[in-house]
């Protein structure tokens, strides 16, 4: 067990634990502390009492010394600085054109510290700043930015229940908040009626948190089915939370009466919510005939059919018309896009598939190529004459030329100089068919 007091520093409604050590201490006495940002002018606000040490982390810090006039009126100028201080401090941020707002500039007991609290929607470069007020004030500057609930609580204000704010007044922590505990306290979702003067949620909207999910347990929910001890049947239209009363509506032919009970005189499983079935069946609409029935439902189903072939027709006879050009350059790269993607996934689940690709595209243009030539070879030898008859393919003159060179050549028909028999002889002799020639040469293979 340790002895503490409680001492409300400056920095909104929390309270810091210090041990008194053997000063006697009275409420709203001021004393002078250690805290984490140097020397500080507190006030007692709790007086001496025995705490568990498993409520702090760390043994608490002893109170420096009791406060006198002397601290209070150093007190009292730090204020009157900080004043000034906050006038500089804005002025500069204006010329430096910062995004940011500023909201409280505050000075350490022993003037080593001033401290400037800030607000803004981003993160702010104020390096420059700093050096600024540093050069100007002669002390350790420090730029903390806060929230709005933080900023609220620096100011202070009135809510609007006529108190002083719970964040200023006694509140240690802010507590998250959410729209769920305005509806568990069937309060008005309106943003107005339970948002705060900072703009956020209400901090008192989780004081009774709690109270009011214990409360709503033991209640049925509304359009819920319940059964009275009488053995009635009917549904919730309301539920008051805080009075714990019920308001059911039970069917009587083809009236309705509403009844309200507390809820232990009500026979439901707490917990279980059933809905409640109604049973009254829905009337069916007429029939319609004639001009205004299914004659017309038809004709109404035709025109919109026929309206939808005509704007077919108007877009296809547009894109024929080149009206527009781009549409059809749009549903081109729409589908390359989508190829792209198709061949993106197949490579991921198949990684070999990539490689072997890229393979034949590299032998593709050989192959295309080899199909050229055999093509050229095939169109070369399958000519046909006027008779309908295949050309022969003839041997080009180089091959030949070069198989006349050889002197030895006794083929039948080729002499040596390469000349077949009749070379000479005039187109209108029997020599131009090959059977008899004029010459040397001729007569010497005639002669054998």
């Amino acid at each position: 067990m340790a002895k503490v007091i409680g001492v409300h520093l400056r920095n909104g409604g929390k309270i810091y634990y210090y041990d008194p050590g053997d000063n006697e201490i009275h409420l709203h006495d001021h004393v002078i502390v250690e805290s984490n940002r140097g020397m500080e002018y507190g006030k007692v606000m709790t007086l001496p009492r025995e705490m568990d040490d498993r409520y702090f982390k760390h043994p608490p810090r002893k109170i420096l010394r009791m406060a006198n006039e002397e601290d209070a009126r150093i007190d009292e100028k730090n204020h009157e600085k900080e004043d000034e201080a906050y006038r500089i401090c804005k002025q500069r941020i204006r010329e430096h054109n910062l995004d940011m707002k500023l909201v409280e500039a505050e000075y350490t007991f022993d003037n080593n510290k001033l401290i400037f609290y800030f607000t803004a929607d981003e993160r702010v470069d104020f390096r420059d700043l700093v050096k600024d007020l540093a050069g100007i004030f002669r002390t350790r500057i420090e730029l903390r930015q806060i929230g709005v609930r933080d900023e609220t609580k620096l100011i202070g204000g009135i809510g609007i229940c006529g108190r002083e704010l719970c964040c200023r007044a006694y509140l240690e922590d802010f507590a998250p908040v959410s729209i769920k505990m305005a509806k568990e306290q069937n309060l008005s979702l309106n943003p107005t009626k339970i948002s705060g003067v900072c703009g956020r949620l209400m901090c008192c909207l989780k004081n009774e948190e709690e109270a009011y999910e214990y409360l709503n347990k033991k209640l049925p929910r509304k359009g819920d089915e319940i059964k009275t001890q009488d053995g009635r049947v009917g549904e919730v239209q309301n539920v008051n939370i805080l009075r714990q009363r019920v308001r059911v509506i039970f069917e009587v032919d083809d009236t309705r009466e509403v009844e309200e009970f507390d809820a232990a005189d009500l026979v439901y499983e707490p917990g279980v919510h059933k809905k409640a079935h109604h049973s009254k069946p829905q009337a069916k609409a007429p029939a319609k005939s004639g001009r205004n029935g299914k004659d017309g439902a038809d004709r109404k189903g035709q025109d919109g059919s026929d309206r939808k072939n005509q704007n077919r027709k108007d877009q296809d006879e547009s894109d024929r018309k080149n009206q527009n050009p781009g549409r059809r350059d749009q549903d081109s790269e729409n589908r390359k896009n989508q190829n792209r993607k198709d061949r993106s996934v197949e490579d991921r689940k198949n990684p070999g598939r990539k490689d072997r690709d890229s393979e034949d595209r590299k032998n593709q243009p050989r192959k295309d190529k080899a199909e050229d030539r055999k093509g050229n070879a095939i169109e070369s030898s399958g000519e046909k004459n006027g008779d309908g008859e295949r050309k022969r393919n003839r041997r080009p003159r180089r091959n030949r030329d070069r198989k006349n060179q050889n002197p030895n050549s006794n083929r039948e028909g080729r002499p040596e100089n390469g000349r077949p028999n009749g070379g000479n002889a005039d187109k209108g002799s029997p020599a131009g068919n090959g059977s008899a020639g004029s010459g040397a040469n001729a007569g010497k293979e005639t002669g054998e």
